[in-house]
């Protein structure tokens, strides 16, 4: 790690004082956990919650840093961090993604194996809240791709700044401060820090449209702009929610035990489409929770396109979609069940 000169033409540094307003729903916790990597971006988030729970009442402070074994120098740079901890007074722990790493979707795997390591670490806490230093880049950068990929209402809500996964509460208190900032933060305070070359690696998808990123702020498609427009779609994504909740039980029939669900289709299809398709989602997700990643959307809007025709013309039909077969009735009754497992070279009829 180096202590990089200060640049004056920078932003200005986040303050004690505004990083007590981005920490202020946290006071109520027992514990932190911290995930720090060495970059600026956390290590900025570690000082500043640092300096944060020394305040009377405040909870305790834990760090850990996910050595993925990804390249020679991360050990030594594991440990940089562990140092780095024990001058600011915060316990640290170096976690360790052992096992062969995949040729393909590296970083992907690499993002679900520190998250795994991150979890288990704050269950071992007694329950700790996971921090991560996410920034609004990231958020910007997450948007894009979700775009690219076409995603729905639900995914261009972004990252979340509070969210439960699995056991453990994860928090995001930067994603409305930009990483050029943070890298302010980290300069201000002297704080050593790495450069990851992997950031700048064209090779994964992230970082090309990070790189395209200053272009489409010329053009007035900021990271300001983008974090915007996911607090919109996040409002609209409640609404729909609260909705498609108020609808489930109203409009469900019952049904034997391990017999699926069942749906008074025709009557759903009085609601507007994103109502529609947001029960469905949620039905297949009960039924079958197997996620089939970018282009479920395209399929499910597809599927239940079909499905409503059919029933506007009182018509019966059968479709297979994420594990899940999708009965229709002529009385305007939807059936979902899990799809059988197939025999090779067997496959059900639709219509």
């Amino acid at each position: 790690m180096s202590e990089p000169a200060p640049d004056f033409s920078e932003p200005p540094p986040v303050s004690n004082l505004e990083a007590a307003g981005l920490f202020a729903g946290l006071a109520g916790e027992t514990r932190l956990l911290v995930g720090v990597s060495g970059g600026p971006d956390s290590v900025a988030l570690l000082a500043l919650l640092a300096d944060w729970v020394r305040g009377a009442g405040r909870p305790a402070l834990h760090a850990a840093t996910v050595d993925h074994g990804l390249r020679a120098a991360s050990a030594a740079e594991a440990r940089d961090v562990a140092a780095l901890c024990e001058r600011l007074g915060v316990s640290h722990e170096i976690l360790i993604w052992d096992g062969v790493k995949p040729a393909t979707g590296l970083q992907a795997q690499a993002r679900r194996a520190r998250y795994e390591l991150l979890a288990a670490a704050a269950t071992r806490l007694g329950g700790a809240v996971l921090m991560t230093a996410h920034t609004l880049d990231d958020q910007a950068e997450t948007l894009l791709m979700r775009m690219a990929h076409g995603s729905g209402p639900s995914g261009l809500v972004g990252m979340r700044d509070r969210v439960r996964k699995g056991e453990v509460e994860l928090v995001r208190p930067l994603l409305g401060v930009s990483k050029a900032r943070l890298v302010a933060t980290a300069r201000a305070r002297h704080l050593p820090f790495i450069h990851d070359p992997s950031n700048g690696d064209s090779r994964f998808e992230r970082v090309r449209w990070r790189k395209l990123l200053p272009e489409l702020a010329d053009e007035g498609l900021s990271a300001e702009r983008l974090a915007a427009l996911a607090r919109r779609m996040a409002r609209m994504e409640q609404a729909v929610a609260h909705r498609a909740a108020e609808l489930l039980p109203i409009l469900s029939m019952p049904v034997d035990a391990g017999q699926g669900v069942r749906l008074r289709f025709s009557a759903l299809l009085a609601e507007p489409e994103e109502i529609v398709l947001r029960v469905v989602a949620f039905l297949l997700d009960e039924v079958a929770a197997e996620r089939e990643g970018f282009g479920r959307l395209e399929r499910l809007e597809s599927c239940v396109l079909a499905l409503a025709e059919a029933s506007r013309h009182n018509l019966a039909m059968n479709r297979t979609l994420s594990g899940c077969l999708l009965s229709l009735g002529l009385d305007g009754v939807l059936t979902l069940r899990r799809e059988a497992v197939r025999r090779r070279g067997v496959h059900p009829a639709t219509s």
